[in-house]
């Protein structure tokens, strides 16, 4: 775990494109508001580590969104009720749900259908606030970080030297 947060220091303040950090932040808190018990989440959990992403970045919004999600839950239940009540879609949706191993997504449940659709009206936004971060980071934030005393003082404890050992070990 701290081998994984040291990477994802090393990326912020490192020349890593910062489209690859954005799209790691968007697609961690698409999969983090999903919910987990559904073999929807477990196939974009797989196709995402397959996308050049950061992978720090990935799994930190996925935990940091999964601890927000449950007090949204009913946001995605009434989305995904208002999705799945559609009378246009009703009979794709009945053929959906016939074919073998796709009710094991249970895209016909409205709390993961509501999240899975506001997690993607959010990815665009996301993926700004992420470049945004990304930029506010290295250009003020580490800056600044640098400059404290108290930065000045954790750095020379023992547990950062082993930190940097971690990350060099690459």
């Amino acid at each position: 775990m701290i081998k994984a947060i040291a990477k994802l220091f090393k990326a912020l303040n490192a020349n890593v494109n910062p489209g690859e950090i954005a799209h790691a932040f968007s697609c961690g808190i698409l999969l983090g508001l999903m919910p987990k018990n559904n073999v929807l989440w477990y196939l974009f959990f797989i196709f995402i580590l397959f996308i050049r992403i950061n992978k720090p970045m990935y799994l930190l919004m996925t935990l940091l969104a999964s601890a927000i999600a449950p007090s949204l839950d009913g946001l995605f239940d009434s989305v995904g009720y208002a999705f799945l009540t559609i009378p246009a879609l009703s009979d794709f949706f009945a053929t959906l749900f016939e074919v073998p191993f796709v009710a094991f997504t249970k895209f016909n449940n409205s709390v993961v259908m509501g999240s899975f659709l506001c997690g993607l009206a959010f990815y665009i936004p996301a993926y700004f606030i992420g470049r945004l971060f990304v930029f506010l980071w290295r250009k003020y934030i580490t800056a600044f970080m640098r400059r404290t005393k108290i930065t000045k003082v954790v750095a020379k404890l023992p547990l950062l030297g082993k930190i940097v050992s971690l990350v060099g070990d690459e």
